[in-house]
């Protein structure tokens, strides 16, 4: 009998869990990375009336008047780039938190972008999550993104959460609470971002296209839209590092790439949450994308 409830607990437990968090991945990669305080890292880029500091956490809002952002001091060429965010409630359509990596002030009309985008949504529907990796081609009528978009496995309205990016020459993983749910590895120069690119973190409005294409727009009569960032980490190679720095590693090994377990974490993310896959749209031009 004990052992027939040992099994019964077992199911349970696996059952609970296939409904609920990820598989543990088996590493921190957050860990590895010390928290450093906003204004050492970064400074406010616009919008500073929409901005206000509340020890170590940083609120930003979008309202009729404007939005607000910030970028990094510094560019880097590789790295680890972390924050935790905690997201407005309700009805947020048309409504774009982020937090990225971008080139587009050095290089307008023709820059790359790394971005991690949540995309505001009507009340009955949760947040999507877009992932997107561009090379030199925005502004010039000619945009290739290669987005992968996600539900997430619990409500971001209610506490913070992590999200980080990792950048190296040979890939990019992008992490939840250090879940990696997407990797997108360097196949070739040309499909691969290796410009030197600055930290950003915004809230606007995208009422264009972000909540279903655009069919939801902002409504301010619910202004405004508060964002929260904290826990800011950077760690990674400065655009004018010696060639021989390396940026942190995502995973237990030292060289790149992620273990046996962090695949399977993230293969369990992509199943149950992943909505969007840009290699799958069949309305796409794949040979804009090699790479798929």
């Amino acid at each position: 009998m004990a052992f027939f409830i040992s099994i019964l607990l077992f199911m349970f437990t696996i059952s609970t869990n296939a409904q609920g968090n990820p598989p543990s991945p088996g590493y921190n990669p957050s860990s590895t990375v010390d928290t450093v305080p906003f204004d050492q890292a970064y400074r406010t880029l616009w919008g500073p009336q929409n901005q206000r500091f509340d020890q170590s956490s940083l609120t930003m809002w979008l309202d009729k008047s404007s939005g607000s952002g910030f970028k990094s001091i510094k560019p880097y060429r590789s790295g680890y780039f972390g924050t935790a965010v905690k997201l407005h409630p309700g009805y947020t359509a048309g409504v774009i938190t982020s937090f990225y990596l971008s080139n587009n002030e050095d290089h307008p009309g023709n820059h790359d972008e790394i971005d991690i985008e949540f995309l505001g949504t009507t009340p009955d529907k949760p947040y999507t999550l877009q992932t997107n990796v561009y090379m030199r081609g925005s502004g010039d009528g000619n945009i290739i993104g290669r987005e992968h978009r996600f539900h997430l496995w619990f409500d971001p309205t209610q506490d913070f959460h992590d999200f980080a990016i990792l950048w190296t020459p040979n890939e990019i993983v992008f992490f939840v609470d250090d879940v990696p749910i997407r990797r997108y590895p360097r196949k070739s120069d040309a499909t691969f971002p290796l410009r030197p690119m600055y930290v950003y973190g915004s809230i606007w409005d995208a009422s264009s296209w972000a909540t279903e294409d655009g069919r939801y727009k902002a409504d301010y009569g619910y202004q405004p839209f508060v964002g929260r960032y904290r826990n800011f980490k950077i760690k990674g190679c400065e655009a004018d590092s010696a060639q021989s720095c390396r940026p942190p590693s995502g995973s237990p090994y030292t060289n790149g790439g992620l273990s046996l377990q962090q695949v399977a974490a993230m293969q369990w993310v992509q199943r149950r949450y992943k909505l969007y896959d840009y290699c799958l749209d069949p309305k796409r031009d794949h040979t804009q994308t090699p790479e798929c």
